[in-house]
This record gives C-alpha cells, structure tokens and sequence, in this order.
C-alpha cells in the first residue's frame, strides 16, 4: 500500500505507526497530532530504527497538516481525551465525538476512499461518530476493539493453561468493556475445548478478568494501556494490506445480524482488502442471546445520548 494514515501520536498510535513500519505495510506511514512537534518526534524516533529492525516504510510526524495525509488507503482514528476524575460519561463522550468527527472530515477530504479504523473511546459509539462524519459505507467503517479483548482473554488463558497463546482459539461478541460478551462455549485450545484444561469457576474468573482488563491497567500504572491496543489495531491493518480474509470480532454496524439493527457491535467478521466482506453470525444459546441483547442496548442508549447532543 502507498500511505497509511494514523491520526492521533499518543501511546497508542505511536505503537500502531510503530508495528506498521516494522511489518513494510506500506511505503509510508503518516503519523499526525494536534501537539506542536509530537508526531514529528515519534516518527523521526521510529523511522531511526527503520536500519537496525529491518525494514523500509518511511514514517512522518506531521502537526495538524491533512494535506500530508493524502490518498492513504487507510486510516486509524487514536485521537480522543482519557476520562478524567469528575468528568461524566456524557461529558466523554461530547468531548471525544467532537474530536473524531473534526479529523474524520479533515481525514476523509484527502482521502476519500480510505477505510477507517476506530480505536478511540467510547469505542462503540466514537466508530459510529466516524461513520456518520465520514459518509462511507458502514463496511469500510469499523472498530479495533473485539480484536484486543480477544488478545487479553487469550492471554489469561494461556496463562492459566501454561500453553501457548498462539494455540488459543477464543471468540468475544458485544460492546467493548463491562458488557462484553465472551464465549467459552467457542474457545478452544488446539481444538480442545476449553472446559477440558480449566475449572467453570476459572474460565469464570478470566472472563470477568476480560471484561475489566482495562480497568485493570489503568489501576496499575494510572494511565490506559497502548502496547496491545496499538498492536491489535496495526493487526487489522495488516489484514486489509494482505487481503488476508481473516475471521476476527470487530466493531461492526449491524443492520439484521444477530436480530440487531442499527447499532455497532463487536461481532466476528471476515477482514480483507475491502475492509468488511461479511459479518459472521454464530449460533448463540438462550443465555448467550440475552448477553448481547443487554449490550447491545447498552450501546444503543450511548449512540441515542450522541444523536440527542446534537453534534454530528
């Protein structure tokens, strides 16, 4: 690919210009902020590894400049503020649909056939901002976040398996955070089932370890994570670049899947070069259903609380 675009050179996006460049995804990356000299650091710092790590596409920081974002076959939205003591969940997310909807407007004038990945927070309602601000199809338009909380939740596992996470095969559905719905029914270890290596009570216990896996860094270093929310995102850009038709859970708008509509949700999908080729809809039992019927309108009652502000 010729450009990839990540918006936004805090931790996260710096990791996900970072991993990029290290894969040769394309011929450059362009890393952009807000702040004076941030981006333009970060890429000078990741393009002088460029000789040591092996690999060619040129990285740029540039300060608020879109013009320098032009014709990038994709783009990944990072931007958005961290919730800060006192400020309310409608607050967040006033603050950070602003911010999407300015730099997918800016974004998609210069790159008009881009597909975008969302990574900023609220995830599920910040990649509907995206779609609307951005007027693309809903399939070009996605969220990161089903391919992180799968990450973390194998991971645990792995852990408590004392296996390779690579030998894990798991699947969440539902919105990213407390809602979430993880599946162990469909989580397997080099196709044995799950349930056959650990405890109910253990994969219990991993699940909700998921649920809040976040939370959990935010209260170990005060900040929220970026290595694996970088990667996860850069994971999905490599999917597109590669065409690699791989079936992984995204933030997807549902229009009928899973008896849903009009909301985005994480759901498994088939990723390749043209961003979403198929939502994936998996038998789900009675208690299963009721789980992402729950966080489904969970996300719904954020997605009404963003139309009723009245900003997109």
């Amino acid at each position: 690919m010729e450009k990839i675009t990540v918006i936004g050179a805090g931790n996260v996006g710096a990791t996900c210009a970072n991993v990029i460049a290290h894969k040769d995804l394309a011929k450059e990356v362009v890393l952009l902020d807000i702040k004076e000299g941030i981006a333009e650091g970060k890429a000078l710092d990741i393009w002088q590894t460029s000789a040591i790590n092996h690999f060619n596409t040129r990285v740029t920081g540039v300060t608020n400049d879109y013009s320098k974002t032009e014709g990038s076959g994709i783009i990944v939205i990072t931007s958005g503020l961290p919730r800060r003591p006192g400020m309310s969940r409608d607050d967040l997310i006033k603050t950070n649909a602003k911010i999407v909807k300015d730099v997918t407007e800016k974004a998609i004038k210069h790159s008009p056939d881009a597909i975008i990945i969302v990574v900023s927070n609220p995830l599920d309602v910040m990649t509907y901002a995206a779609l609307k601000a951005s007027n693309r199809p809903a399939n070009k338009v996605f969220g990161m976040a089903g391919t992180l909380d799968t990450g973390r939740y194998r991971a645990f596992l792995a852990e408590a398996i004392n296996v390779s996470p690579n030998d894990i095969h798991a699947m969440l559905l539902g919105g990213h955070g407390d809602t979430m719905v993880p599946l162990p029914r469909y989580t397997s270890v080099n196709g044995i089932p799950v349930s056959q290596l650990l405890e109910k009570e253990k994969i219990n216990s991993i699940v909700e370890r998921t649920k809040k896996g976040g939370g959990e860094l935010v209260n170990l270093m005060g900040t929220s994570a970026w290595y694996a929310p970088g990667a996860a995102a850069a994971s999905l850009v490599e999917a597109i670049v590669d065409d690699q038709k791989i079936i992984v859970p995204l933030c997807a708008y549902l229009n009928g899947s899973y008896g849903l509509t009009d909301v985005y949700l994480g759901v498994p999908v088939k990723l390749g070069k043209d961003g979403i080729e198929e939502i994936i809809e998996i038998d789900l039992d009675d208690d299963e259903k009721k789980l992402l019927e729950t966080s489904a309108n969970s996300v719904k009652n954020v997605m009404k609380a963003l139309d009723d502000m009245n900003i997109l």
